[in-house]
């Protein structure tokens, strides 16, 4: 019977745990809660939100995951961190992420190292960089794209390829004279 009892706290102990993480910035609770179950999978990955009706004007660093469903006017640089912009979500800014998921409106560069997706809702005016691009029917995107891998710089290409040949010619001309 205690072992039940116990069972139960610990359950809502995880429970409460999850939402404590957006509870952080006061407004973030009812403002996500209807975003949050339209896309379930996008902002229970966020371990930081920054809710509508909160305005950032800066630069915004780290290296965790960021949901953005406020305004922020400035850099956004997440090194290892997914940024999604919620649909209610207004990002003036040059951003940086490993992967970008785009619900709301961003104006300014966008560079996904791994990915940026750009859901039906999702508007993008600027530059995207990326290996991967996803856009679903419906989104608009205006401006200048650079996808898939960067292939080697021909100067390198030929710099390898002229090292193995004279190292080839090396070994060959060695074989000979024995």
């Amino acid at each position: 019977m205690w072992k039940k009892e116990d069972a139960k706290p610990q359950g809502a102990t995880d429970n409460i745990t999850a939402p404590a993480v957006t509870l952080k910035v006061p407004a973030a609770t009812p403002a996500s809660a209807p975003s949050s179950s339209s896309a379930l999978p996008v902002s229970t990955r966020a371990a930081a939100c920054i809710s509508q009706g909160i305005r950032i004007k800066g630069e915004v660093t780290g290296s965790e995951d960021l949901f953005v469903d406020g305004l922020v006017d400035g850099k956004l640089n997440l090194m290892n961190g997914s940024l999604t912009i919620g649909p209610n979500g207004t990002v003036k800014a040059d951003v940086y992420a490993r992967e970008v998921i785009v619900r709301g409106k961003i104006e300014g560069k966008v560079t996904g190292r791994d990915k940026v997706q750009l859901w039906s809702t999702g508007q993008v005016t600027g530059e995207v960089q990326t290996d991967r691009l996803a856009i679903e029917e419906g989104a608009l995107l205006k401006g200048k794209v650079e996808a898939g891998r960067q292939p080697a710089k021909p100067s390198e290409t030929k710099a390898a390829a002229t090292s193995k040949t004279s190292e080839t010619a090396a070994l060959s001309s060695g074989t000979a004279a024995d």
